[in-house]
């Protein structure tokens, strides 16, 4: 019936600018079912035995062009405040984080806290229920993230394109090989945001779910901590635990891309109370 919730600034703007649309396209729609049946009526073959001759009305034709150029320029202003809402330029203090499609998986690393890189699979059907989460949107390990901060979210793919897209964030954007792309996310809520690959990426293009778990910051930088990562504005820990591979990791879904190597063991996370976005 309506686009999903939004939890971000960019989500909240273009949800209302949605809303007005359709009631936009509605007051369109009756206005023009208005005049259609008016016509009908008023120019039935009973009431003009001799048609009209009339092929030219300049008020009329002058009303039909104005009009609609007015009702196009309206809409033309939001719908660049939008564009320019989601294709701002991160700030240099953003946190950023590198999500990497895999056939098919997604890898996330965190380049401002020691490029650790956590490997994130579907779970089964089964252990999804198990846990309480959607179906074939559920994750093994998931992309934590703080919230209420701006975050610098880069993309790219080891193989094929592939797309990043979370409806309740309003954000997508392609993860191409051999490119980075990046965009600014910012979420306002503590939660679990789902997501899927949005660009056709092979045979288990629908088994990739993006799984975003939004932590208040102490709960992040612990989090970061326990797989080994550090901060700039810390001192780095004598010893750091083993983090994920880096480079070419292995799927832990059989058959796919990469696999044959040992699964990759899920990361902990620490959970978050959850939003109910679906």
């Amino acid at each position: 019936l309506d686009v999903q919730q939004q939890f971000s600034p960019t989500g909240r703007y273009a949800q209302k600018f949605h809303v007005a649309l359709v009631w936009v396209m509605a007051v369109i729609s009756a206005v023009v079912l208005a005049l259609l049946l008016y016509t009908m009526w008023r120019f039935r073959a009973k009431a003009n035995p001799v048609p009209s001759r009339t092929t030219h009305n300049v008020g009329l034709e002058v009303a039909w062009t104005v009009i609609p150029a007015v009702v196009l320029a309206a809409i033309a202003f939001p719908s660049i405040s939008l564009l320019s809402q989601q294709y701002r330029s991160p700030p240099k203090d953003a946190v950023t984080i590198k999500a990497t499609g895999y056939q098919w998986y997604w890898g996330y690393s965190y380049p401002d806290n020691g490029d650790f890189e956590i490997i994130s699979n579907m779970l089964s059907h089964e252990e999804a229920v198990k846990r309480g989460e959607p179906p074939q949107l559920a994750a093994d390990n998931r992309m934590v993230v703080p919230v209420g901060v701006p975050i610098r979210l880069q993309t790219t793919a080891a193989d094929v394109i592939h797309a990043f897209a979370v409806p309740s964030l309003w954000f997508k954007i392609d993860a191409v090989p051999g490119r980075l792309n990046e965009r600014l996310l910012e979420i306002e809520r503590p939660g679990v945001y789902y997501g899927q690959c949005s660009e056709l990426c092979g045979a288990r293009h629908g088994y990739m779910p993006i799984v975003v778990e939004a932590l208040p910051m102490p709960q992040w930088r612990a989090w970061v901590r326990a797989q080994g990562g550090t901060f700039k504005d810390e001192a780095a820990p004598a010893a750091a635990p083993s983090a994920a591979p880096t480079q070419d990791p292995e799927s832990a879904v059989p058959n796919a891309s990469g696999a044959g190597g040992p699964p990759v063991a899920p990361a902990p996370v620490r959970p978050a109370t959850p939003s109910p976005v679906a």
